[in-house]
């Protein structure tokens, strides 16, 4: 199982990119691989803006559904309309293509509830 070391992630197995005031989201190699088969992603809509930990949009796969929160308060600024043609490419590069969106920071971003590659692994053990 992949944990690239220049990203950050989150409790629910989201990762997360930062540059600068724009975050780039997906969820992780574990997470893909607990879904299974993913068919569908709900995407919110561009410019809707979220507060930390709010559900935004939700991963379909054959087993089961799962929520996906957002890491910090922002507004979605990009979605990979990729995924929704094509949702397996979640499965097949979870940490490249598989991108899911981007979001702003609107307010100043805490680092709270973020882990560190090592402190993700230490979840996942």
């Amino acid at each position: 199982m992949k944990i690239p070391k220049d990203l950050v992630y989150t409790k629910e197995h989201e990762w997360i990119r930062i540059n600068d005031n724009i975050l780039t989201i997906g969820i992780t190699d574990f997470a893909q691989g607990e879904l299974g088969d993913i068919i569908f992603v709900e995407f919110p809509e561009i410019g809707e803006e979220f507060q930390k930990e709010d559900p935004f949009g939700t991963i379909e796969a054959v087993k089961t559904v799962a929520d996906i929160f957002a890491p910090v308060q922002g507004k979605i600024i990009e979605i990979n309309h990729d995924i929704e043609n094509s949702p397996e490419v979640i499965n097949a590069d979870p940490y490249g293509e598989g991108w899911l969106m981007k979001i702003e920071i609107t307010e100043h971003m805490v680092s709270d509830g973020l882990l560190s590659p090592e402190d993700y692994e230490l979840l996942l053990s």
